[in-house]
Parts: structure tokens; C-alpha cells; sequence
């Protein structure tokens, strides 16, 4: 049996897999409101606030580390049974929450949830750089953050309606089901690699080997192909362009991620049906950033850019879409209009963190794209774990300017990063 465009069922598959992510870790932030008002009814609202930020940190810690983590495992096992691995633990983790009790117990489900949870991002790196030649993978990596973002629009009033007819305890379990479900066709779709794979027709598997590098580029070959030692990627400079970039712009996704249904309850009083209402919507810029970001670096390098100029404007633009907007944050009126400037904010990101992701298989080769990939995301998710962890303190008197201010500033950063430290994107050379 054969079967044509097989890579975009590949990808497609992995963006359901990211649904279902956000939706399983978007579970606490959207139930929250019910969960402490029946765990820690005595707290004050600040102190409830400490108590979330403080759980959220234990994830970001653990899914920094099992970025890097999984990262290492997807280049040793490859991403059949990576994938396996990480959403077969992840959602076993999710259903674990309905036992959690108090900080404990809460924690320990969450440190589980975020390293399993963390592989689905080097993983999709990685497969990214098998399944895509050079001027399809910014559009893979659009398709891929896309599910993020749908995760996003689907979660919030997924859950928020849920609570209407189960608990929250059963309202984790339900949701963890659904990533078990998701292993039947990921394991009977991908059965091996491009190269090797029974169903992939013979025009699709050249069309995509024959694309893995620049058409400048002599380098055809998986033996020719730059994969460093781990420390010799962390002694170039273009490799810490990749992780400083991340760290410097996860953090505002993050922000969100997490504080979108604290904010709308502590700003605007609603409660888990109100915010099932408002909610979902920075989600839907999110996705439509995402879909932009692909289409737009496809576009150029069909109109016959380079790698590099097509990386540098598409991160750069998605940088300054988010500066002005996350700037009007600080007096942003209605909750209405607190939310389309949250979409603007979250479509710049999208814009942007594709092409970021596609750089380590831009400038390394297959066997060293999870190793990069786990780093710079292992970095990413500690920028955000900072950033978390200042949110209660900065915004004790109920104004979030100061994480708004912050989020601008980390912007800039994140594009000065990609200029300053990686002179050209394109595949690098041994010294």
C-alpha cells in the first residue's frame, strides 16, 4: 500500500498530538477557580495566587529538563517510539491529577506531566528534519505550533463545558483518555523513516531526501551532514543565537498560557463558565500566526530567498507585531478588547517561534537537530519559569503592566539574539 503526501500525515498527526497537549496542560489554569475554592477555601487571594505560580514553576523546571532530556532520547530511539514514550506518560499524568489533594500531590502530578509533555517538542524538530525538505519546514513547523494554538481555542471552552456535567477530578481523567487514543494511529502511521517506510510513494521519498539542504549547498548526504558532539555545539556561537532567541520569547507564551484565566478572573471577577466564554479567543491569533509564519517563510524561499533572509524577517516581524501590543496591555479597557490584543500579541509569537524551532535543523544535521532542539527548549521554558515566578510579586496590586513590560523587552531581545549571534542561517561546517 502506498500513500501519497504521507509527510503531511505525519505532520498532521503531531499537530493533534499538540492539541491535545495544550488541552491537558491548560486542565489547571481552567479549573483552577473551582480546585482552590475547595482545596484552599482559607487562603488569601494572593496567597492562592503563590500557591498556583508555585506549581506552574514545578512544571516549567521539569519540562526544562525533559526537554533537553527527550531531547537526547528522540535522537537515540527516533520518533516512533519517542512519541510513544512521551504522550503515553504525559496522559497518564493528566488523569493523575483528579487524586492530587494539596501543593504536594498537585506538584508531583505536574512534574510527571511536564518532562513526558516536554518531548513533543524536540520530537516534532526532529521529525520535521526527517519528513520535510529545507523549504517546507517552516510551513511543517506552522502546521505543528498551529495545533498549540488550537489546543488553546479548544481547551477553555472545552473544559469550562466539561465542568458542567463531571468534577474537576473527572474532568482530568477524561481528557488524559484522549492522548492514549491518539498512540493507535501515530503507531500504525509511522512505521520508519522516509528513507525506509513501506507506504511512502517512491516520488515523495526522493522529493524529500533531495531537499534536506540548501540547492548551494554540496552536502547531500547523511554520512557529510555537520553533527557535532554535544559540546562542540554548545562552543558555537549560531547554537546559543538558537537558545537565547528561545529563552528570551518563550516566556511570553508562557505568560499567557498560564495567567490568561487568573487575569480574566482577578481583573474582570469571572468565574470557569465566564472564562470558557473569553478565553479561547488570543488563541485564535495564535493559530492564525502560526499558519502566517509557515506561509510566509514558504513564500519567500519559493520567490527565491535564501534560508537566512527568510528566517531573519519572519522572526523579526513577528517580534515587532507583538511590541506595541503587548505594550497597550497596560490599559487595555474591556475584557473584550483585553483579549483581540492578547490574539495580536499571540500571532506575533506564532510568527515568529516557527522559524525560531526550524534553525537547529537549518544549521545542523538530522543527528544533532533533537540535541539543539532540547536545549534551546530546556532554556526556553527556564525563561519562563522566571518570568512565572515574578508574575504574583509583580502583580500583587492586581496590575499586570510590569509582566506586560517585561514581555516587550524579552521581544526585542529575542530578534538581537538571532542577528547578533548567527551572522548566516544556513547548514554549518565542522571547524
Amino acid at each position: 500500500m502506498k500513500m501519497k503526501n504521507l509527510r503531511w500525515w505525519v505532520i498532521a498527526l503531531i499537530a493533534l498530538a499538540t492539541v491535545i497537549n495544550y488541552i491537558d496542560r491548560s486542565a489547571l489554569s481552567v479549573l483552577w477557580p473551582d480546585i482552590v475554592e475547595e482545596l484552599f477555601p482559607d487562603e488569601t487571594a494572593l496567597e492562592r495566587k503563590q500557591i498556583y505560580a508555585n506549581i506552574s514553576i514545578v512544571f516549567i523546571l521539569s519540562y526544562a529538563f525533559g526537554q533537553a532530556i527527550f531531547g537526547k532520547i528522540f535522537d537515540w530511539v527516533g520518533t516512533r517510539l519517542g512519541f510513544v514514550l512521551s504522550i503515553g506518560v504525559w496522559s497518564l499524568a493528566t488523569a493523575a491529577h483528579a487524586v492530587a489533594q494539596g501543593v504536594l500531590s498537585f506538584s508531583i502530578a505536574r512534574a510527571v506531566l511536564g518532562v513526558a509533555e516536554a518531548g513533543n517538542w524536540p520530537g516534532a524538530a526532529k521529525s520535521n528534519a526527517d519528513w520535510f525538505p529545507t523549504k517546507e519546514r517552516a510551513l511543517a513547523q506552522g502546521i505543528f505550533n498551529s495545533g498549540a494554538a488550537i489546543g488553546g481555542i479548544v481547551a477553555i471552552p472545552l473544559i469550562a463545558y466539561l465542568t458542567v456535567f463531571f468534577s474537576w477530578q473527572m474532568v482530568f481523567v477524561v481528557i488524559g483518555l484522549v492522548g492514549l487514543l491518539w498512540l493507535i494511529p501515530w503507531i500504525i502511521l509511522v512505521k520508519a523513516p522516509p528513507k525506509t517506510h513501506p507506504w511512502i510513494t517512491d516520488e515523495e521519498r526522493e522529493y524529500i531526501l533531495t531537499g534536506q539542504r540548501d540547492s548551494s549547498s554540496e552536502i547531500t548526504c547523511d554520512e557529510d551532514e555537520y553533527n557535532p558532539s554535544t559540546g562542540e555545539l554548545l562552543s558555537r556561537k549560531e547554537s546559543w543565537g538558537v537558545i537565547i532567541a528561545s529563552a528570551a520569547i518563550d516566556p511570553i507564551w508562557w505568560l499567557f498560557v498560564f495567567w490568561i484565566p487568573i487575569y480574566l478572573n482577578e481583573v474582570y471577577g469571572m468565574d470557569v463558565q465566564s472564562i470558557g466564554i473569553y478565553g479561547w479567543v488570543p488563541y485564535v491569533g495564535a493559530m492564525l500566526g502560526a499558519w502566517f509564519g509557515g506561509l510566509l517563510a514558504q513564500n519567500r524561499i519559493k520567490a527565491g530567498w535564501n534560508t537566512d533572509k527568510t528566517r531573519k524577517l519572519t522572526i523579526t516581524l513577528g517580534c515587532v507585531i507583538m511590541l506595541p501590543a503587548l505594550l497597550a496591555m497596560a490599559n487595555p479597557g474591556g475584557p473584550t478588547t483585553a483579549v483581540i490584543i492578547m490574539a495580536v500579541i499571540l500571532f506575533g509569537f506564532q510568527t515568529a517561534i516557527g522559524n525560531v524551532q526550524t534553525l537547529p535543523s537549518d544549521l545542523y544535521g538530522k543527528k544533532a537537530v533533537g540535541t539543539l532542539a532540547g536545549f534551546s527548549g530546556m532554556a526556553a521554558k527556564l525563561g519562563a519559569l522566571g518570568l512565572t515566578a515574578l508574575v504574583p510579586m509583580l502583580t500583587a496590586d492586581g496590575n499586570y503592566t510590569p509582566a506586560f513590560v517585561i514581555g516587550a523587552s524579552l521581544a526585542i531581545i529575542a530578534a538581537l539574539s538571532v542577528w547578533i549571534f548567527i551572522p548566516k542561517v544556513e547548514p554549518l561546517k565542522g571547524k
